[in-house]
């Protein structure tokens, strides 16, 4: 449906094998990437960004576009690379995973524009959108769109994208909210400029610093209503393709908990190496040769690789349905589950290595340190809430939940 817009793809800009072919082996280009970004890491800490140099690299790995179909100019990728990659990607440095995350998953809302739309802000090798929820946003129906006033917050990797969405409630000429069907207001994102915002720098926290989750803010902002969407409208929908048969939410949901499983298998791997070499306590040989520890170390890595092939489970049964004939209720629900229980589990592991490493773990610099920051940081998104465990629960009853799954 997508025709690819070659005058933006600057010769040399982007790897053409990145595009297109669902064959590729993203997952082998993000292992690929991993020195450059592990090298990166303290300054993308410290600079609280990603730096231009990795994002260079992702953009000609062509990996913000993976999942993006063919049509669109994208790689084609399934939902289990897109969380393969992720984690490869947090193992090194989970703020550019956690950015990498977001940023493809949003890309699902190419489905939902018209396909100039969606070529402009999507098209080119950097074309990526950062968007976060609102403290305030309204948009005024005028003609041909809104006059958009708001303020959004934790626009992860603003820093890289030329796009921004602000989520925003619609408020008719007469000074009233649409309401849908329903009776529930109507909310519309609305897409603009990245430089057409006003910027605040609020985004100092303990972990996941690199990320930039900055807030924004616009002022009698016009947006033309070709520039507007919402999340799996299926008014808006202008393509078929299986990606856009996946809640946006859902799509996070894959990302996100990529980044706790990378943490947590980076952690496990810090601690394994930490106790084959490290005394422990009173000199009583190596950590490795400690019971608890060893009792300790079999259960969380029992529970990490059971909730990482549960989640490799769901994923690859999600991607079949959505190719076929879509998902069930209670598929979704297991989905949701293997989301929030890799999330959990992960916190486990990350917490298990930075407690049993002592005082190895708690000085700048540590493997355990930044991880176990950034570990919690991630908990405190909505992916890892346990209120997913009841949204999954009622579905499994056959309850269809309020929030979408």
């Amino acid at each position: 449906m997508f025709a690819r817009d070659e005058k933006n793809y600057p010769k040399g800009a982007v790897d053409k094998a990145a595009v297109g072919e669902a064959s590729v082996d993203y997952v082998a280009r993000a292992q690929a990437l991993v020195p450059t970004i592990e090298a990166a890491a303290d300054r993308i800490e410290a600079e609280r960004r990603i730096v231009p140099e990795v994002i260079a690299a992702l953009q000609k790995a062509g990996i913000f576009h993976m999942l993006l179909p063919p049509s669109l100019g994208g790689g084609g990728a399934d939902i289990v690379a897109f969380n393969e990659v992720i984690q490869t990607i947090a193992a090194a440095d989970a703020s550019t995973a956690w950015c990498v995350g977001q940023q493809v998953a949003s890309t699902q809302a190419a489905g939902y524009l018209q396909p100039k739309i969606a070529r402009e802000v999507f098209g080119p090798p950097h074309g990526t959108v950062a968007w976060g929820p609102p403290a305030g946003a309204k948009a005024v129906v005028t003609d041909g769109g809104y006059v958009v006033n708001g303020r959004w917050r934790f626009a992860s990797g603003s820093g890289h994208c030329p796009w921004i969405g602000g989520h925003s409630a619609v408020i008719e000429r007469d000074g009233k909210p649409r309401l849908d069907d329903k009776g529930r207001p109507v909310l519309r994102t609305m897409l603009f400029r990245k430089e057409q915002a006003t910027w605040t720098d609020i985004w100092h926290t303990i972990g996941l610093r690199g990320t930039g989750s900055n807030q924004y803010e616009v002022k009698d902002l016009f947006v033309a209503d070709a520039y507007t969407t919402w999340r799996d409208q299926p008014s808006d929908r202008t393509d078929d393709s299986a990606l856009f048969n996946i809640p946006l939410l859902t799509l996070y949901g894959i990302g996100f908990s990529g980044v706790g499983l990378g943490l947590a298998r980076a952690s496990l791997d810090a601690f394994m190496t930490l106790a084959t070499n490290k005394t422990g306590r009173a000199g009583r040989g190596l950590m490795r040769d400690n019971p608890v520890i060893q009792s300790e170390l079999a259960k969380v890595a029992g529970g990490f690789n059971a909730a990482r092939a549960f989640l490799r489970d769901m994923l690859e049964e999600m991607w079949d349905a959505v190719n076929r004939d879509g998902a069930t209720l209670e598929q979704r629900a297991r989905l949701r589950l293997a989301i929030t229980g890799a999330l959990d589990q992960s916190v486990r592991v990350v917490d298990f290595a930075y407690t049993a490493a002592a005082t190895s773990a708690i000085f700048n610099g540590s493997p355990f340190e930044r991880r176990f920051r950034d570990m919690h940081t991630v908990t405190a998104q909505g992916q890892a809430h346990m209120s997913n465990f009841e949204s999954a629960g009622q579905a499994l009853f056959g309850i269809e939940p309020m929030q979408r799954l």
